[in-house]
């Protein structure tokens, strides 16, 4: 068989394969089309490799043919087209989902912080019985400012994000108990709420705010997040409504364990605030101001992307065909 010759008669048929092959969306009669060319490819390339087998033009057909079969038995989207809709549908969806929730962690966090502030403000044997009075005074006067800027902003941007990023995860992970997420927002609002009581009782109220809140209220957001993420996912165990119990836990864990990742990027902003902007010389209306674009661009992100993705029926779970399909509870 003159293999040129042969070749000089199909390259049409072939053409028009790969053409149909990089449309991303075919309409019945070039469905048709394509597996018509698929069949005549396939018997070409059997003839092909007849005369000569490891040849230069039986090694495009068959990549041509093997493009035509991920066509028309669905093949799953690539890793860009995933990583796209991780961020525009499935992470904005589960953030959408604990928007209420998590202002009731923030609520409920700042009322323990809030409460002990006052407590350990008001008090002093009560700073005194955690440390001695200079102890508290040179924390004041230089201890606290000099936390953001002791080591390199590069290395604290790295081991703050790490930190917080963990403390996420295993309110996420953990939440399922009932326990973690209460003992760590108590926890955390409690050294919170002593610390400033602390800096307030010494005058430096101010110097409290302005190295806490530019990094902080991202930061402290994320922790609200994570620990809604928790609840919710300890509310699907007691009460999975009509599915069954374990498949509740599976199908919430899922959707939920998106938001651990997202926070993990949602942190680095803020740890990157932290060691960067905290301690910079700016204006502290502008470091407070930066804060404050990072954290309004995280709840437009959620509001917007989410509320949009939420209506389209997304909810951060996997895909059945992923996932698996459950049978509803008896």
């Amino acid at each position: 068989m003159d293999l040129d010759a042969f070749t000089a008669v199909h390259r049409d048929e072939w053409e028009r394969l790969k053409a149909l092959n990089a449309r991303r969306r075919l309409s019945g009669a070039e469905a048709d089309e394509l597996l018509r060319l698929y069949q005549s490819a396939s018997a070409h390339l059997s003839l092909i490799r007849s005369v000569a087998p490891e040849g230069a033009l039986s090694a495009s057909l068959s990549t041509v043919l093997a493009q035509t079969r991920t066509k028309f038995t669905g093949a799953r989207s690539s890793p860009l087209e995933d990583l796209a809709g991780f961020f525009t549908s499935s992470l904005p969806a589960a953030f959408y989902r604990l928007r209420w929730l998590t202002v009731v962690v923030a609520a409920a966090f700042l009322a323990i912080a809030l409460a002990y502030g006052i407590w350990a403000g008001g008090n002093p044997a009560v700073l005194r019985a955690m440390g001695d009075d200079e102890q508290w005074r040179q924390i004041a006067d230089s201890g606290f400012v000099a936390y953001y800027s002791d080591n390199p902003a590069a290395s604290f941007a790295g081991q703050v994000w790490t930190n917080n990023a963990w403390i996420a995860a295993q309110c996420v992970a953990f939440g399922v108990t009932g326990i973690w997420v209460p003992f760590a927002i108590y926890s955390n609002a409690q050294n919170v709420g002593i610390m400033g009581g602390m800096m307030f009782s010494h005058d430096r109220g101010d110097v409290f705010f302005s190295y806490i809140l530019p990094h902080g209220l991202m930061e402290l957001t994320a922790v609200f997040i994570a620990g809604a993420a928790g609840l919710r996912i300890f509310w699907a165990w007691v009460s999975p409504g009509p599915k069954r119990r374990l498949a509740a836990l599976a199908s919430e864990g899922r959707s939920l364990i998106t938001v651990a990742l997202g926070l993990v990027l949602v942190l680095l902003v803020s740890g990157l605030v932290e060691a960067f902007v905290t301690p910079s010389d700016l204006p502290v209306w502008l470091k407070i101001g930066i804060g404050a674009v990072v954290l309004g661009s995280y709840w437009a992100y959620t509001l917007i992307w989410g509320r949009r993705a939420f209506r389209a029926g997304q909810r951060g779970d996997l895909v059945e065909s992923d996932a698996g399909a459950v049978l509803p509870a008896r």
